[in-house]
């Protein structure tokens, strides 16, 4: 495609930018959409998961055609407390998102291996020199650390296993923290995607944006020795994600802005500021581009930015959550903040992953005997942490784990 002319342009085929494509060309077949991504397959080496609570009728129906793999319950595991819950629980993988969008959307509208040198109001320059022309522009390419913004980083690394006998889990480990900590909030995140086959991911809530891959991977290793998994590995994936608990938003998104072009996904930071979740957020956007697809380019990124500003103002709880877990809590003690909100009932639970949690489930998180001391949790609320700049390595990937 050289030099060519498009209703609406989206930079960037990760999870934000292929399910934008995807609404648009159920919504509206007749817009000329195209998805240009760098890389040659779409949606990076990434795996999403989310609740079904997490969606709503509309959102579930937007993701029916994907092939993901589904339970009824999960588990936790605490030092001192085992629990099973009964949510469903769903999981997608990238090369089946990349199936299905190369299915449902047009050859036309996909546009792989194309690095984009620049972008503004009007359209988009790839490196090869030719450019893009839009009325409108959407930049999903994802988060930028920026000083703006404060709090903790979320590192991991995960592992798909085949396993020469079956290996006997029936149902997702979504926190497995009777683990050794290892200066930092630890746990492990185990999917059982077949009989067969393993997905077991080691994440760290920690202060500094490190992943040393030896010692990481060492660890996966023990743990699967410990639960009797030998096989062969399929593939993995690692990376560093924000645990953004604080920071001047407007600042923010003035330092990432290009005028008259539209951001979406985790560049605009729409996120869960705790569980770094993701897909909730990228299939509402998604469906409200389009439903405003007929907007100038200039007024879609004015909607754009303020849905980010109403998600930001609506999950402060969880940013204050955060600053609790990093400030009030010593590394190796962070988990019993997650030990003790495991405690409460299910419904609780539910609705805190899709960050809608009521005025009373606030409550209920916060009162009852503190996992933390009470002068900590206060000094924390009220302290910055550092800012949020990019790591000093190049991760696999920077993607939300579990969403």
């Amino acid at each position: 495609m050289k030099n060519s002319r498009v209703d609406i342009a989206i930079a960037g085929g990760g999870l934000a930018g292929g399910l934008i494509a995807l609404a648009l060309r159920r919504a509206r077949p007749e817009l000329n959409v195209v998805l240009v991504e760098a890389e040659d397959v779409l949606g990076g080496n990434h795996r999403w998961s989310w609740f079904e609570g997490d969606l709503d009728a509309a959102g579930t129906a937007l993701l029916a055609s994907f092939r993901k793999t589904e339970w009824t319950g999960y588990d936790i595991r605490f030092p001192a407390y085992e629990r099973t819950l009964g949510a469903r629980y769903l999981s997608l993988a990238s090369p089946d998102f990349d199936a299905a969008l190369r299915r449902e959307l047009a050859q036309d509208c996909i546009m792989p291996s194309s690095p984009i040198a620049s972008m503004d109001a009007d359209g988009i320059d790839l490196k090869d020199g030719s450019r893009i022309s839009a009325r409108a522009v959407i930049d999903c390419r994802g988060f930028v650390p920026d000083h703006s913004l404060r709090g903790g980083w979320q590192v991991f690394m995960g592992r798909h296993l085949r396993t020469a006998t079956p290996h006997g889990v029936e149902r997702p480990v979504i926190m497995d923290a009777s683990v050794e900590q290892h200066g930092a909030y630890r746990f492990v995140y185990v999917l059982p995607l077949s009989a067969h086959e393993l997905f077991v991911e080691d994440t760290y809530y920690a202060d500094e944006p490190v992943l040393d891959r030896s010692a990481l991977s060492r660890r996966i290793d023990a743990y699967c020795a410990k639960h009797g998994w030998d096989g062969d590995i399929l593939g993995g994936e690692t990376g560093v994600l924000p645990v953004i608990t604080g920071g001047n938003f407007s600042a923010f998104q003035a330092a990432s802005r290009i005028p008259g072009v539209a951001q979406a996904g985790a560049r605009s930071a729409m996120v869960h500021p705790l569980t770094s979740y993701t897909l909730p957020h990228a299939v509402q956007t998604a469906q409200l581009v389009a439903d405003n697809a007929d907007l100038p380019g200039d007024q879609l990124a004015a909607l754009l930015e303020a849905q980010a500003r109403r998600v930001w103002k609506q999950t402060g709880f969880y940013r204050m959550l955060g600053q609790m877990l990093f400030g009030a809590a010593k590394p190796d003690k962070r988990y019993r903040i997650f030990e003790h909100f495991y405690r409460l009932r299910e419904p609780l639970v539910e609705r805190f992953y899709a960050a809608r949690s009521t005025r009373r489930d606030k409550l209920r998180i916060l009162i009852g005997r503190p996992p933390v001391p009470i002068p900590r949790a206060i000094r924390a609320i009220f302290s910055s942490r550092a800012p949020l700049v990019a790591p000093n390595h190049k991760p696999d990937s920077m993607k939300a784990p579990k969403s």
